[in-house]
């Protein structure tokens, strides 16, 4: 089960894709985090949450929030998609799922094609603590969204 609140979030350094290449992004020091781990690009589910969360992101930026997708397919699979579905939030490859284990939100064996990252999200504050984890009971539920606001409006 994800890790909970109160337990300092693990750091990470991962790699995102954009029209200008391959780039590393860090948990970020000193601002407020959402991550959002999701199973794969391309799927109904995980399209749906990312274009719902790119269309409300000023809500997230509003609350001096960043926001951080992270999936276990390859950086180039996560820009094509982003750019196929419009998606503005940054995306980072967890390709050897080591980022996905230390939140342990690994998601054996989905739909019989290997293991992925579990839908969950995170609120990470300022300083690095876990204040929000929820891991959905099933791969086709979405996150409590109006909690994860909430609870970014406490930390504001």
């Amino acid at each position: 089960m994800a890790l909970s609140v109160g337990s300092k979030a693990p750091g990470f350094t991962l790699k995102s894709k954009s029209a200008s290449g391959l780039s590393d992004v860090s948990l970020p020091a000193g601002k407020n985090t959402v991550l959002l781990f999701f199973p794969l690009a391309f799927t109904g589910v995980c399209t749906q949450e990312l274009c719902d969360i790119t269309a409300g992101l000023s809500s997230y930026s509003d609350l001096n929030a960043e926001v951080i997708g992270i999936s276990v397919d390859s950086p180039f699979a996560q820009e094509a998609w982003a750019q196929k579905e419009k998606i503005g939030i940054t995306l980072v490859s967890d390709l050897n799922k080591e980022t996905t284990k230390a939140y342990d939100v690994l998601f054996p064996g989905l739909a019989g094609i290997g293991d992925t990252s579990a839908r969950a999200a995170f609120v990470i504050d300022k300083n690095g603590v876990i204040q929000y984890a929820e891991q959905t009971p099933t791969p086709k539920d979405l996150p409590n969204f109006e909690a994860v606001k909430a609870k970014l409006a406490e930390l504001a």
